[in-house]
């Protein structure tokens, strides 16, 4: 007698799981009880909803933490242009600043960017790629083309007035 109850629970638990499950797929409402009774709430399928969008910003991947551990400011870029180790390569862009000393970049796919703040930047060591850098004194902007494979002299390296350069801009192209 005791089985029997309990299977009769157990077939009754299931009937009404199924039934919440049909309402919860076709979407058909059901009736729940409000202030008076009256209120009728609808189910609604999440999958007619679709995925969220995933919006990409170009910001640098963990720019926060490579300025807390280098001091290097990274902004964004379309993620052709990525901080290394200066030692991990020999094909890599190098910017040389008085207060960074040398910090290396490397160079992918056939055109690229990134945006950045490094101060007091006189030289830049090009690589196979086409390469300009934009730099700004005061309210001042320069744009300077860096040599294939060889060193160029921007910022305060190629100013009469020997003023310090911020780099803000690398542009690449194959």
């Amino acid at each position: 007698m005791k089985a029997r109850k309990t299977l009769v629970r157990t077939v009754a638990a299931a009937t009404a799981a199924g039934a919440l499950a049909w309402i919860a797929v076709t979407g058909a409402g059901a009736a729940t009880a409000g202030g008076n009774g009256t209120h009728t709430a609808t189910l609604k399928s999440v999958a007619d909803e679709g995925p969220g969008y995933a919006i990409e910003d170009f910001g640098y991947p963990n720019a926060d933490k490579i300025l807390a551990e280098r001091n290097i400011v990274l902004k964004r870029g379309d993620g052709h242009i990525l901080l290394a180790d200066c030692g991990s390569a020999t094909d890599l862009l190098e910017i040389w600043s008085r207060e960074k000393e040398k910090i290396c970049f490397r160079v992918t796919g056939t055109s690229g960017y990134l945006t950045l703040e490094i101060p007091s930047v006189f030289a830049v060591k090009g690589n196979d790629y086409s390469a300009q850098v934009d730099m700004k004194v005061g309210e001042e902007k320069k744009t300077w083309d860096v040599n294939k494979n060889s060193w160029t002299a921007v910022g305060e390296s190629a100013d009469a007035q020997g003023r310090e350069f911020m780099l803000l801009e690398i542009r690449t192209s194959k």
